[in-house]
Formats: structure tokens, sequence, C-alpha cells
């Protein structure tokens, strides 16, 4: 009967634990970037949900086994998200395959199918898979195609929820004319901008100053003369408390006749005035992109990629919110940037060079063929490569100054990497003061591979992998043995009864 009583308690434990779980959520992430933890950002959009939000989930059943830790990852993403939200956000999972409706319904939602290798007694054979969702609001809808498996899940979701959320979007600037690229060649940037923010072109030249409903304006990479008197807007925006992101070449590195020159267009002396000196000089540095090059070998040619340190492989960054989660960023033709300013305003340099780089002055002549490089040719490190001037630096209104030595870096025609992407985009909530989504944007699984770390470090977690199992093991045996023998002697003394 006792046993009865203690299973029939232990049954009423569990049940009991489970209904106040679905109230109030809880899991330990023991991740060093809390990659399982929702962040401060996503738990204020879901708090801020007037209208409900269904999340119609198309994942296959018949899932493969690469797939199913990334099918159960989105489904207790969404338990926590519905716990959040109080209820605003409900969500479905359904089979496409379960019927030619199914399927057809998940097409015309924009979910796809991909085809996925499947080993099935030693022969591969492919099967269509379903891995996607679909958030809807009202009339409203949003979809993510497909989750791609090992990349955050938070950020789409979130992103998606405010997409769908916010009633009415500020308004960002970024300056056309001068040589500037146009809104298609920032593709994937002002698509990401898009989630928040109405971005709109500005034209120095047509408008009598810029407009107060824009949160920030970006001036990207300028190739021509940018004239005083538009320049002279840009001063009127600060005075008004308005915030810049400038992307400045002051050189000019051209790959197809192997030149580098300087570049003026006139914003380096409005920015040296400003006390941001944007030197003159290609930033090289051993840490590098690659350039693919023609070689003959026999009778064929071979395209090879060859390190060419002219590409700055920037992964070194300040403790910032615009910075914050990047891991690498390339910064083409760069130039370095040093501040003279007022003391009365504050400069917080953001990114640097490699502890191998190096300055070399304009013109100069690309040999990618026959250059050898070596460690003489980078004698100097940590050079500032962007940075941030807050402060009065018109009038009597605070601004903001964000400022990088190279305009290219989000140009969608250099196979931009996302970093470089959340760069700029990050600069820009950053500037609007709208830093929710920063931290999700860079946030996912980081690549340290067991190969870079040091050897003893390596040696240890070996070790320590093998070893601590059996330590725990051997460990609870013999605390079981204590408490054994502790047990036993009591029950053999003179008053146990």
């Amino acid at each position: 009967m006792k046993n009865y009583t203690s299973i029939l308690l232990i049954l009423g434990i569990i049940v009991m634990a489970n209904l106040v779980s679905r109230q109030y959520f809880f899991r330990m992430d023991m991740t060093q970037d809390k990659q399982f933890t929702l962040s401060n950002a996503t738990r204020n959009i879901l708090s801020e949900l007037e209208n409900p939000i269904t999340v119609t989930a198309y994942f296959s059943e018949d899932i493969p086994q690469q797939f199913q830790k990334t099918k159960k990852d989105f489904q207790e993403t969404l338990i926590e998200y519905s716990t959040r939200s109080k209820g605003m956000l409900d969500y479905v999972f359904v089979d496409p395959a379960e019927s030619p409706e199914r399927e057809q319904e998940a097409a015309q939602n924009g979910i796809q199918p991909r085809l996925a290798q499947v080993r099935e007694k030693d022969q591969m054979s492919s099967q269509k898979v379903f891995m996607g969702a679909v958030l809807e609001m009202g009339d409203q809808k949003e979809v993510i195609p497909f989750i791609m498996p090992n990349s955050p899940i938070e950020y789409p979701m979130s992103t998606a929820i405010k997409k769908l959320s916010v009633l009415d979007k500020p308004s960002v600037g970024i300056v056309n004319g001068y040589g500037c690229p146009t809104l298609t060649d920032l593709q994937a940037a002002y698509q990401s901008l898009s989630i928040l923010y109405n971005v709109e072109n500005v034209d120095l030249a047509s408008e009598t100053s810029i407009p107060d409903r824009f949160k920030a304006v970006a001036l990207i990479a300028p190739k021509d003369s940018i004239p005083a008197i538009h320049l002279a807007k840009l001063d009127d925006y600060l005075s008004r408390g308005g915030n810049l992101l400038i992307g400045a070449n002051a050189v000019d590195g051209n790959l197809q006749n192997a030149q580098g020159t300087i570049l003026t267009t006139g914003l380096e002396t409005w920015l040296r005035n400003k006390g941001i000196e944007v030197n003159p000089s290609f930033v090289i540095d051993a840490s590098a992109g690659s350039v693919t090059i023609q070689q003959r070998q026999g009778f064929f040619n071979v395209q090879t990629p060859v390190k060419f340190p002219f590409l700055p492989l920037v992964n070194k960054f300040a403790d910032h919110p615009i910075t914050k989660g990047l891991e690498q960023v390339v910064m083409p033709f760069a130039s370095n940037i040093t501040y003279t300013g007022s003391s009365e305003n504050t400069w917080m340099p953001l990114a640097f060079s490699s502890e191998q780089s190096g300055i070399v002055p304009p013109p100069t002549f690309f040999d990618v063929v026959n250059k050898k490089w070596t460690a003489a040719d980078f004698p100097q490190s940590n050079l500032v490569l962007g940075g941030v001037l807050s402060g009065n630096l018109v009038g009597n209104v605070a601004s903001n100054i964000v400022v990088f030595g190279d305009g290219d870096f989000p140009l969608q025609g250099r196979d931009v990497q996302s970093d470089n992407v959340s760069l700029m985009v990050n600069s820009i909530d950053w500037l609007s003061d709208d830093t929710g989504l920063i931290e999700l944007r860079t946030k996912g699984v980081a690549s340290r591979p067991i190969d870079e770390l040091e050897e003893d470090r390596r040696t240890f977690l070996k070790y320590l992998n093998f070893g601590l199992p059996i330590i725990l093991v051997i460990a609870y045996g013999f605390f079981r043995k204590q408490r054994t023998r502790n047990l036993r002697m009591k029950r053999m003394s003179e008053r146990y009864a």
C-alpha cells in the first residue's frame, strides 16, 4: 500500500510540474553566448503584442535524421515564444506530405520543399523535406521559407514578428548621387533595414535641408566631388540632433588596372573639420581576403585564389552595440582613422586591424602574382578602421557620427558577407536609438574550430571529455558505498529501533 501511495504521489508531482511548466517556462542555457536564451529585444517584442499572431510550421513528419534537431529546436522556440507572449502567439505544425491539398497550401504560402540526401540500407536517395513557417496577424503575412539547420532561429522569428506588429516605421535616409551606391547595390542591407524602417533616398542637391523625419542618414562611398553647399546640409542636420553614418573612401583600388590612387571628394575635408582624419593611404593586413587570378598550368588556365593584404579581414572590435557579435568583416582598400578633435566630444574606436598590419601610400601598383609578402611588410598593429564620434558636434545639440575608413564593405557586388551587412545595419540601428534587434542579427553559433585552440587547452578539453564521466561514476559509487556503510552501522548500533 505504501508503494502504491509513493507511485501515485510521484505521478501527481510529474503532472503538476507539467501544468506549471506551461505557465512558467524555464530552461538552463550553458552556452557561452546564450544561444538558447531569448534576448531582451525578443521579450520586449512579445510583451508589446497587441494582436494575436498565428505561426503555421510546415515540417515533414518523416523528416530525415539530420534535420530532426532543427525541428525540435524550432518547436521548443515556439513554446517559449508562446509562453512569453502570454498567449498572444499560437502555433500549429502541419505535415505537407499528408495530402496533395496540404502540399499545395504550403506552396501557395511560399514554403517550397528542399531535396535532402537520405541513406537507407547503404543506399543514397533523395527525399522532399519541408522546413518552413508562415506567421500571420490579421490579413498580414510573413514567410520564413526554410529554417536553416545550425543557424539562429530567434532572429528570423523576431524580425518577422516585429515586421508584422510595427505600426509606424521611422525613416532612415541613404544619400544618392556623387557616385554613391544605389539601394540596389546595397540590396542586402536595404532588405534588413526595411524590417524596421522606411528606407528613403536623400538628395542633397534638391533638398533645402534634410527632413527631421530621418532618424539617421547614411553617406556611403562617394566617388565624385561633393559641393561644400551640400556638405553644409549635413552640418545643419547635425545641429538639429541628426545622426550620420559615413563610409569614406580616401583611396581607390582598381584591380582591373592594378592601380591604387588617392580619392578626393570633399568629404575628407568635412570630416577633418570635425577632428576625424581618414588618412589617404591603404591599410594592408596579414589577415586578409583573397582575389582570384588566372594562371597557366600546362595546357589549361586555372583559377587560383591568392591572399591579397589590401583586403583586410577585420575581426578585432570594441565592446559596443554596433559591433557586438560580429566575427569578421572584409574592408577592401580601407584607410586608417585618427582623431584630433576636441576633447569635449567623445571619440570611440570600433574596428581595428590585426597585430600584423601596415600602411601603403598611394599611388601604388598591385602586384598580385609576383609580390611575396613577409612579416616585415606588416610592422604596425591595431590601426583604427572605424569609430563613433558623439557630442555637440555642431551647435549645442548632441549628435553622433559613425565613420569607417572604407565605404565598400556593405556593397552587394563584392560577395558581401553577413557580418558586413550587419555592421552597416547595426550602425543605423544604434544611431536611430532602436538597438533592439542588434544582438539578434549577430546571434548564432560562433565558429570556434578546436584545432585553432591552444595546445594546452585542447589537451585539457580532451581529457576532461574523457575523464569527467568516469570520475562522476566513481564519485557516485563511493557516495553510495559510504551511505550504505553508514546506514548499516546505524542499524547495528544498540539504540537503533
